[in-house]
This record gives C-alpha cells, structure tokens and sequence, in this order.
C-alpha cells in the first residue's frame, strides 16, 4: 500500500472551557493552579472529545481552571514531546488514543519515546472503529467495497486520522485481506479527514465510532462496519467486520492520560481520585455510551501491562503489513 501526502491540513487551535468552579482546591492539593490539557490531533476527533470531556468535569470538581490545547502534527508526537518536556507537578497532561505509545513503529525520529519519555496515568475508555465511505458511492457492504476496491484500486483511496491510529491498523489488516495496493492519506486528526471524505477527495476511512457516529447519524457518512465482537447499541443496525466476514479487522481505540515521565506516585494517585469518580459519572458515562464508547477506569501495574500487550500487538500488525518508519 502507498502514503499520501493529503491536500491540506488543519492547525491545532487553542480553547479554554468555560469556568464552571464552584468551589476552590483545597489549599497543598493537586490541582493548586491552572491546568493544561495537551490534545496532540484537531479539535473535532475523538481524543478532542475525550480531552474536553475530562477537561471540563475537572474544572467543575476542582475549582481550577482547565484549558485544552490543540497541537497536532506528527502523528502526536508534537503534543507528546512538549508534555514529556513539561514539569512533572501534574499541571501539564496529554490526554490521547492508543496509537500515542506506537510512535517509533511508525516514524525514524519521533523525537522521544513515549513509552519512556511520558508516565502513564489512566485509561479511561475504549471503543470500536466504525467504517465509513462517501454516500454518494454505491456500496453499502465489506464486500461490495472489497469487490469495488480490486476492480478499480485507483477509485479506493483511505484516509487515517493518523498513522498508527487504530482506524490505521484496521485500514492495514482490511487492505492486506483484499489483497491490493491501496493508497492511505494520513491526515492531522479526525476532522481533516471528514473534510475531505465529503468532499470526495478520499473513499473511505476507518476511525474511532466516537468520532464518526455523529457523522453517520446526520447522513454525511454511510456507515459500513464496526469492529467489535458484537453490535453496539448506540448503533444496532450496523454489523461487526465479523459479521461481513472480515474477523481479522478489528482494531479498537483507547483513550488514556499520560503526564511526564517524572510525574510522582502520590500526584498520580491524586490525579486518579479525581479521573476515577469523573468516570464513574452517570452523566458522562451515558453520554460517551451513546457514542458507542465504554468507559472505564484503569490504572498502575494493570495500565502498564495493557499498554504493553497493545504495543506488541500493532508491531506483529505492522511487521505483517511490511510498514517500515518513515
């Protein structure tokens, strides 16, 4: 398969939540002043909504001011390195996917490692990836845009909201079943991609079902798939990759906070207090449930060893692919 550059991008942008404090941080206790919230892709995509999700039950919790800031480019790793780089006193987090930790598989020179440089500090939800194509194309199936796809490759081109994303893993393993050289266009985020997947610059994309079901609600994507074990019941009509005889597809995205790689046990553990009572909210459970997202609360030795198994599993996908960094 071949990468291409896409046409245009989209800059991170910078937004402060609405203060909504009602009451201030006990004075010692994390947080003691503003927080930042680094979001490494576009706002619009699915680790922009978990960031401001959190972002915003924080501030309100804490009394604190919490900003989220955009700074896409390079597959995360810009956002990455400048929270590895930052003071270890919890005022300066990342809050991305699962394909934050895989930088090294993908690219020569990240600019750290991510699996060093940044400390793990929760997971907070997983999700499937929901296959989407412009509907103004005439597929409605796997196999009818597998069918579509080997008889004219050229008309077939991908997007990923980032390399090494996990709607980029599912887009290799769907690729490699098919069994033709498709081009995949990398892009800064979900919503570049989405741009140009309208406008009918690209085919198809396979992304977080956090961030392309509102899509697919609205009747600007048709949604094809998911990647999941079983139907989702924020989408129920839409089968499994399973079901449409794909079970290899299926790649799924996770959301986590990391802080630099410094970031001492006891703040930790007073980031999670306050991370593990925002998801166990009912008012944000229902509302990422309805996205077709699980929330979920996890953390330590059990994190480490997660994100250790997930990092081995994209580098076999990767390796089988023969997708060398760039």
């Amino acid at each position: 398969m071949t990468l291409q550059l896409p046409r245009r991008g989209l800059l991170g942008a910078t937004l402060a939540t609405p203060l909504l404090g009602r009451h201030a941080a006990a004075q010692g206790a994390w947080p003691s002043r503003p927080v930042r919230i680094i979001v490494p892709f576009a706002p619009g995509g699915s680790v922009d909504t978990m960031g401001r999700t959190v972002a915003a039950r924080l501030q309100e919790r804490t009394g604190q001011t919490v900003t989220v800031e955009n700074r896409s480019g390079a597959n995360g790793t810009v956002g990455g390195i400048a929270v590895s780089q930052a003071a270890p006193d919890g005022h300066t987090l990342l809050v991305s996917a699962s394909l934050q930790t895989i930088a090294r598989l993908i690219m020569r020179a990240p600019g750290y490692d991510p699996l060093t440089d940044l400390r793990p500090v929760a997971r907070m939800g997983e999700g499937p990836v929901l296959l989407g194509i412009n509907p103004n194309r005439p597929q409605t199936t796997m196999a009818e845009i597998a069918a579509a796809a080997r008889a004219r490759p050229q008309d077939w081109s991908f997007g990923t909201s980032s390399l090494g994303s996990a709607g980029h893993l599912a887009t290799v393993e769907f690729i490699r079943q098919i069994g033709v050289d498709l081009t995949i266009v990398p892009y800064r985020g979900t919503s570049p991609a989405l741009t140009d997947l309208l406008g009918g610059s690209i085919a198809a994309i396979f992304d977080p079902m956090l961030a392309m079901l509102p899509q697919v609600r609205s009747g600007a994507v048709r949604g094809v798939a998911l990647t999941a074990p079983r139907r989702n019941d924020a989408a129920p009509t839409m089968p499994t990759t399973a079901e449409a005889g794909f079970p290899s597809v299926d790649a799924h995205s996770w959301w986590a906070i990391w802080g630099p790689r410094g970031l001492p046990d006891a703040l930790i553990g007073q980031i999670n207090a306050q991370v593990r009572e925002i998801m166990a909210e009912e008012a944000v459970r229902s509302r990422l449930a309805g996205l077709g997202i699980v929330p979920l609360f996890e953390e330590g030795a059990a994190l480490d060893s997660y994100i250790r198994r997930d990092f081995e599993k994209a580098q076999a996908l990767l390796r089988l692919a023969r997708i060398e960094p760039e």
